[in-house]
């Protein structure tokens, strides 16, 4: 970036703004009921055909799309701050490195006390390798991310492989007694996962805090392990996109314009190749977590960038309106709304709250959507007239560079 660069790019907040209000859209199913109804609109309980629509939308343009274009943003903040900290004469990757360690210090805190799906530790460690890395040419990080991110793809579809395929022989009545006997393990496990979850969701705060201390000690680290080749990946071509001035609006249009058609069209186009067969076979349940974690992979970068291209060239005229102003203030203030996200909605759902944990299928968790939306447009542009920053990002900038920072204008 230049030397005098405008200390936030509008781009990366509008963009940032959408993907935090997208993200909800698939973590809903995870706060209001068993992490296996995630992957499908028939567990717990069989859905409807209003749920299987209701899924088949956020397949379709949510899933897997947010996280990537979230990720695609950290790592293209990660260059931003540490640039600007290096402008200011500051030692730029120990500042990154102490932002870093406070993330993933919030990402253990959001894990084991509020919500299992946190992404923020797995950002911090992935972070810290995408630092060390900057300094290559962007040519090198391109192939590098693109290599790493393909091949762990492949290879984690070739590994569920042989699962996937006896599944299949058991719902089509082709199957061998010994393919038979351990799809009758794999589903009573599933089961017992969902019936365990539940109890656990609908106790007390303490009774959850340490269930997830004492039976979950480790899920944020394994968690890292298991999902490193798609999030470093991803925040490197951030990082690429970034320095080559993609978020600036440097590319050529035509390119921009190319780039967010096709890559949006080719993106829906193989998911929604891939939700038909689901849908076909009624969403078998290996299947689908291979789909979520692999299949998909391809599709949801190609649509991650084509959205990503789309927004910056939007950029200009939509964050003079109103919905554009909204939504750039929800991502300057993203981290505050992502917490804030899992606050609100296990309040509603959690044996702490309502207790309305299990009671929405995927139709009627479009009203908890809509609700979190309402909510995050709704305070983060008023605050921020009257704050620097989102009160998280406050505590967090303030914590990284170790003194009280200004909050109010």
């Amino acid at each position: 970036m230049p030397p005098g660069a405008p200390e936030r790019v509008a781009s990366l907040d509008l963009i940032r703004g959408v993907a935090v209000l997208g993200i909800l859209a698939i973590n809903i199913a995870g706060f209001s009921g068993p992490s296996a109804g995630v992957a499908n609109p028939h567990l717990p309980e069989p859905g409807t055909f209003a749920d299987e629509i209701a899924f088949g939308v956020k397949f379709l343009f949510f899933e897997g799309k947010m996280r990537a274009l979230f990720t695609i943003l950290f790592g293209a903040s990660l260059v931003l701050f540490t640039e600007r900290a290096e402008e200011r004469g500051d030692f730029g990757d120990l500042l990154q490195l102490r932002r870093l360690f406070w993330l993933a210090l919030f990402g253990l805190a959001h894990f084991y006390l509020l919500w299992w799906g946190d992404i923020l530790f797995l950002y911090a460690v992935c972070g810290v390798i995408a630092l060390m890395m900057r300094e290559l040419s962007l040519r090198t990080l391109t192939v590098t991310a693109l290599g790493i991110f393909t091949i762990w793809h492949f290879m984690g579809t070739a590994l569920d492989a042989a699962t996937v395929i006896a599944e299949q022989a058991v719902l089509d009545d082709a199957a061998t007694i010994a393919q038979v006997d351990d799809y009758d393990v794999f589903e009573a496990a599933v089961a017992a996962n969902v019936e365990e979850e539940t109890a656990i969701s609908k106790g007390g705060f303490l009774d959850h805090a340490r269930n997830q201390f004492l039976e979950q000690t480790l899920e944020p680290f394994t968690g890292v392990i298991s999902s490193i080749g798609e999030t470093l990946p991803l925040m490197l071509l951030g990082m690429v996109l970034l320095q080559s001035g993609f978020f600036a609006g440097a590319w050529k249009r035509s390119r921009m314009v190319a780039l967010g058609i096709w890559g949006t069209l080719g993106g829906l186009a193989l998911t929604a190749l891939v939700l038909a067969w689901a849908w076909l076979h009624n969403f078998p349940t290996r299947a689908m977590e291979s789909a979520f974690f692999y299949w998909l992979a391809i599709p949801h970068l190609l649509m991650a960038l084509g959205y990503a291209a789309l927004l910056v060239l939007a950029t200009p005229r939509l964050s003079l309106t109103l919905v554009g102003r909204r939504l750039t203030a929800a991502g300057r203030t993203a981290f505050s709304n992502y917490i804030g996200t899992s606050l609100v909605m296990t309040g509603i759902f959690y044996g702490w709250g309502l207790g309305l944990f299990g009671t929405a299928g995927h139709a009627a968790q479009w009203l908890y959507v809509l609700l979190g939306w309402t909510l995050m447009l709704a305070w983060s542009e008023p605050w921020l007239r009257q704050f620097r920053r989102g009160p998280l990002e406050w505590l967090w900038r303030s914590a990284t560079e170790w003194r009280l920072l200004r909050f109010k204008i």
